[in-house]
């Protein structure tokens, strides 16, 4: 038998495999369709304050091997979500992640100083880096001194365990992770979507209203595999690789770069089944391999 559970430290996984933000819902939506406590976890829609409407349409554009994407984080904000939609969560057997958002580092604070108070949350995932709510794809992410000050300011409001999702957009992806980690982050996770825009040619227009957006899919997970590489040999904390898995042969990628674990985000909307399957199709190929646990690979890569 496979051993796929995976240890952070601060969290247990049944299994590396996670569905990401903004691609998975409230985790609600998918309850119909497969029992949720098989996944390792899942990372619900990232949440501000208040309620959100998210970015005026059009804010979705297909790629030929991805998706960009301007939803402008909308979202239920906290109290409906821990009213109505966490204590649905905290009935299942898995790890359940929520997306941290705000405007500035007060409403990060603010967002994880109420959310601390309530049971069924397994960590945070703190969102620093969406590139499509501020002009420009501007973000804390982009700036180890913005985003030191934005963890530090989250940990000293709760006490629940910390991940820092991390931009593509920089030059020195490394040097933000190693801020994230002196703050207080318990993870780094990478990456968020790259910044991107599409053109109409017969309009002679912008595709998306907001202009930018996020790139993801198969197209990104090159740069992803690469900046998880990077900063797994620079930090001391686990990372939780995402960028374009569509495969147990693309999640092994970023877990033998240094994953502890890996998101999937865009896959789900070509086959809602598809973390099931990375899971299953893990297990397969770790016996066909003789792996008797999957985190023997983490960081396997020969160099």
């Amino acid at each position: 038998m496979v051993d796929l559970s995976v240890d952070l430290g601060f969290l247990k996984l049944k299994s590396p495999v996670l569905a990401a933000s903004g691609t998975f819902g409230y985790g609600l939506e998918f309850k119909p369709f497969y029992d949720l406590n098989a996944l390792g976890g899942f990372v619900i829609k990232g949440l501000y304050f208040s309620p959100r409407e998210g970015n005026k349409p059009p804010r979705l554009v297909e790629t030929p091997c991805g998706l960009i994407n301007s939803i402008g984080l909308q979202g239920v904000g906290v109290e409906k979500f821990c009213q109505e939609i966490l204590p649905q969560l905290a009935q299942l057997d898995t790890a359940i992640i929520v997306n941290v958002c705000g405007e500035d580092e007060d409403e990060y604070a603010r967002v994880a100083e109420y959310l601390n108070h309530y049971e069924g949350i397994s960590a945070f995932e703190l969102n620093i880096s969406c590139p499509n709510v501020r002009e420009g794809g501007r973000c804390p992410a982009q700036n180890p001194e913005a985003t030191y000050r934005t963890v530090k300011k989250v940990k000293e409001v709760s006490s629940v365990p910390l991940i820092t999702k991390l931009s593509p957009n920089v030059t020195d992806i490394v040097s933000v992770a190693l801020a994230a980690q002196e703050a207080g982050s318990q993870a780094i996770s990478l990456i968020n979507t790259i910044l991107a825009m599409a053109i109409d040619i017969e309009n002679r227009r912008p595709r998306l209203n907001n202009i930018f957006g996020g790139l993801s899919g198969p197209a990104i997970k090159p740069v992803a595999v690469r900046m998880v590489f990077q900063v797994a040999r620079a930090v001391s904390v686990p990372v939780i690789g995402m960028g374009g898995i569509f495969s147990a042969e693309d999640a092994l990628e970023f877990i033998m770069a240094g994953a502890s674990a890996v998101q999937v985000g865009t896959a789900n909307f070509v086959d809602p089944d598809v973390c099931l399957k990375i899971i299953n199709d893990l297990k397969n190929w770790a016996e066909q391999h003789g792996v008797e646990k999957i985190s023997n690979l983490v960081g396997c890569v020969k160099i």
